[in-house]
């Protein structure tokens, strides 16, 4: 009997490990299949191959199989990872954005750096760098010109507006920390009370510690009555980032986010660690479609724990844990390795990834599959969706005419030129008339025009009729285009208040740099008007947390 026993111990121990055996074998089978196949094509092959690309092409059919936020990294794209997770890159301060002509524009100048120092200006035109000519540089490759070793230097020769001849720049790159919180201040109310606000733009490793300095110097004379948190557009960053944030709102110890993979080593439950910093004030949280992963974490832990109201849209729905492992080569592989969960218990992963080479593919979580569960105070959520608002504000979407505007530009050049026969502006300008009459003035000799969707079906549906044979209907579509022309040539009028608020955030940053402009953006700001008028109504902000 003792004989059978000890016979099947062995059985079923050899039988818990079989998998991992049968998985190492399959590893390695493969891999020196792989191995032989490379050397035979890159050596023997008919023609010239590039070893390179050819195993580039092998890795990225293999990501392909997997989900989007599984991929290699090589040695230039580990720049953007460790600006991301540390804040912090050698450059020279400023942020280049790529017009629809291909040039290369300074968007923003980081202020404190060697470029803000030196008087570079968002507008300018960057002709050169160390020599070489811009023109078809793609912003990857003026990323590597442009950022190295702190304490180096590079020659930068820029076109500016109202300059006769190019400036000459030699810019010294320094460790340039990236902000998480470009703005953070109080906003005006009727009511006298002392609302913070505090934008979050990423979650990197000094994020805790800039929402934190935000907060304790809004709270420097007095305590604050609420506050707005805003994650919009915030795609997320480090896991431990997200945890720490939300420590500063919920009580110590609690359960902020749990992680469970494949691997026992990946189930975790993240806790807050410290006093929060602000324990009782009312709070709302922005979030939009953008809101994502790291802004989720911290989205999801305060509506679970009945601890703010979330205010905004739907947001992205990623609730994959990625970590970076390092590879050869100064390489790195990103990697999903666990889903996250909120303290309910709920996932927010709105997309399910099947892995398999033969049918892969993605797919949203369909309402039926969604489950219900329930925050500390018993309100109903639900999972597999995102993180959805507990007061839906959408963004006003945009006219055609505000569209080709962003579209093209016009703001930031009108903005240049505005600025380049000014040596200041106070922050208390605003657009009149005649500003306003100069940039409609502006776009006329820049020949803007731009073509609505009423426009394109009319055109779509003319040539339909045409093609039917359909002649005698010429002068009613001749009719109609007249028409609407007429309605289009009032739309500068009918969005007047919106293009100026437009107008006056771009020009104001040209005097007093990206605070001025957030500050700017605020005042029309559907969403942050909704969320102000929300704290000031105390009765409904309970109720909602009921």
């Amino acid at each position: 009997m003792r004989l059978v026993l000890a016979a099947c111990a062995v059985l079923i121990v050899a039988a818990a490990f079989r998998p991992a055996d049968d998985l190492f074998f399959a590893i390695k089978k493969n891999l020196t299949i792989f191995g032989a196949l490379y050397e035979e094509l890159a050596v023997g092959y008919v023609d010239d191959v590039d070893p390179e690309q050819m195993m580039r092409a092998g890795i990225d059919s293999m990501m392909e199989t997997l989900d989007p936020y599984t991929v290699f990294i090589d040695e230039a794209d580990n720049v953007e990872i460790d600006i991301m997770t540390s804040g912090r890159y050698g450059g020279v301060g400023i942020n280049v954005i790529q017009r629809e002509d291909g040039r290369l524009v300074v968007g923003a100048v980081v202020e404190g750096y060697s470029a803000f120092r030196q008087g570079v200006r968002a507008g300018d035109l960057i002709l050169q760098i160390s020599g070489r000519n811009t023109t078809g540089m793609d912003l990857s490759d003026l990323g590597l010109l442009l950022n190295g070793e702190p304490g180096t230097t590079v020659p930068v020769r820029i076109d500016r507006e109202g300059e006769p001849e190019p400036l000459e720049f030699v810019l010294t790159r320094s460790e340039v920390r990236v902000k998480d919180v470009p703005y953070a201040g109080l906003l005006p109310n009727d009511a006298g009370k002392r609302i913070g606000y505090v934008k979050l733009e990423r979650f990197s490793r000094t994020a805790t510690g800039e929402v934190r300095q935000a907060l304790t110097q809004l709270q420097k004379d007095d305590n604050l009555d609420s506050i707005i948190l805003d994650l919009r557009d915030n795609p997320g960053g480090l896991l431990g980032a997200a945890v720490d944030i939300t420590g500063l709102f919920v009580p110590q110890g609690s359960a902020v986010v749990s992680t469970k993979g494949r691997l026992p080593q990946t189930e975790r439950t993240y806790r807050s660690q410290r006093p929060p910093l602000v324990p009782d004030a009312p709070l709302v949280v922005l979030v939009n479609g953008v809101s994502a992963s790291a802004s989720e974490i911290v989205a999801g832990a305060v509506q679970d724990l009945d601890r703010g109201v979330i205010l905004g849209e739907t947001s992205f729905g990623k609730g994959l844990v990625q970590i970076v492992r390092p590879l050869p080569y100064n390489t790195s592989l990103k990697m999903t390795t666990s889903k996250y969960y909120t303290p309910s218990g709920r996932s927010i992963q709105s997309i399910t990834y099947t892995h398999s080479a033969a049918d892969g593919y993605a797919v949203e979580v369909p309402d039926s599959l969604r489950s219900q569960f329930q925050t500390a105070g018993g309100r109903l959520v639900r999972d597999g969706g995102g993180i959805e608002p507990d007061v839906p504000v959408q963004r006003p979407q945009l006219s055609a005419l505000e569209q080709a505007l962003l579209r093209k530009a016009a703001y930031f050049q009108f903005a240049n030129t505005y600025a380049a026969r000014r040596d200041s502006l106070p922050e208390t300008f605003e657009v009149g008339d005649d500003v306003l009459g100069a940039f409609e003035a502006w776009l006329d000799a820049e020949s803007f025009s731009y073509r609505t969707t009423t426009e394109r079906m009319i055109d779509a549906l003319g040539r339909e009729v045409a093609d039917a044979g359909y002649t005698e209907t010429t002068d009613e579509f001749a009719a109609l285009r007249m028409e609407v022309a007429r309605e289009k040539n009032r739309d500068f009028e009918r969005h007047d208040t919106e293009i100026r608020e437009a107008l006056r955030a771009e020009i104001l940053a040209r005097f007093h740099g990206e605070q001025a402009q957030i500050r700017a953006s605020l005042r029309h700001d559907t969403q942050v008007r909704a969320a102000l008028d929300l704290l000031l109504n105390g009765e409904r902000y309970g109720t909602i947390l009921e």
